[in-house]
């Protein structure tokens, strides 16, 4: 399956393209969006990128999302022209980089880099988010200001959260996690991830979501009893290939009701398991729409390619 919509809203603020005749009242209300065409002109990006600048004042965006860059599938994304600039994004705040269709590129061909040199020049950004892993590092290093890291990819390799572990995030309260699939680079094992299920790594965190994963079943018997799930609001295993197993290892674990919210949306679950999920945890936010039917296609992840 692949993505084929793009955000109306983005970190709470309505979207509105760069490229829109409209000029919101107050620019600093509005999620920024760049997008161009898939073999843009040479320096299309940098006037686009002016043209932001022109739009939004001397602190630039609060929020701002980037799509396809040109050739996202062949050219890492150009972080430089950011982080040249970041004397005059003194406002920005959050921040998504390769919100892309699958008609754009598809998500395993999304070229990133190494966003240490980007989090270093913008020590007040608190959200990012990032669609793509081909290329993404995370090299280490302390950042205080980032709350929320979310990255969707069709497969998160290893080194990748082997990165992410490695930085200070002291106040990272929300981090989602797209693993994705073996066939797409996703060879992140629930070994791998302890340092976050012991509550080790990032102090703060309150959301844990490890969504989009052919190892759902094993990931829901290791959150059943994750010693991090009792410090957390909001728990998300949504977009994998969630069964009763899975759903049984999770009501048979710690208590759970203590969560605001639990996301299993796109499951495999049979229907009387998932109301029996709802049914026992009275007071939680359950999301267990969008079932699918296993007997046609086998287990499949939301995104793979």
């Amino acid at each position: 399956m692949t993505i084929h919509h793009f955000l109306t809203t983005f970190a709470g603020l309505p979207v509105v393209a760069v490229e829109d005749d409209d000029r919101p009242a107050d620019p600093s209300a509005v999620a920024w969006r760049i997008d161009l065409e898939y073999e843009a002109e040479e320096g299309e990006l940098q006037r686009a990128f002016d043209r932001l600048l022109e739009r939004t004042g001397p602190a630039g965006p609060t929020a701002l999302i980037i799509g396809e860059w040109g050739e996202a599938y062949d050219t890492q994304f150009p972080a430089e022209l950011l982080i040249g600039n970041a004397g005059r994004l003194t406002g920005l705040r959050s921040l998504f980089v390769g919100e892309m269709s699958y008609e754009q590129c598809e998500i395993s061909w999304i070229n990133q880099g190494d966003y240490q040199p980007l989090l270093a020049a913008f020590p007040a950004l608190e959200r990012l988010w990032i669609r793509g892993a081909q290329g993404l590092a995370f090299s280490p290093l302390r950042h205080e200001g980032l709350r929320e890291l979310v990255i969707q990819s069709g497969g998160l390799s290893t080194p990748v959260l082997t990165g992410i572990l490695a930085c200070d995030l002291p106040n990272l309260s929300r981090l989602e996690l797209w693993l994705g699939v073996d066939n797409y680079g996703g060879d992140i094992t629930v070994d791998d991830l302890a340092p976050i299920l012991s509550g080790r790594a990032f102090p703060a965190l309150t959301h844990l979501g490890l969504c989009n994963s052919e190892i759902a079943e094993d990931l829901a018997a290791a959150v059943a009893s994750a010693p991090v799930v009792a410090r957390l609001d909001s728990l998300a295993l949504s977009l994998g290939v969630l069964g009763d197993a899975g759903a049984e290892s999770l009501l048979a674990g710690q208590p759970l009701t203590h969560l605001t919210a639990l996301d299993l949306h796109h499951h495999f679950m049979t229907k009387e398991m998932a109301q029996r999920v709802v049914d026992e945890l009275p007071g939680v936010a359950v999301d267990v729409s969008d079932p699918q039917d296993e007997t046609r296609h086998g287990r499949y992840t939301v995104v793979a390619e």
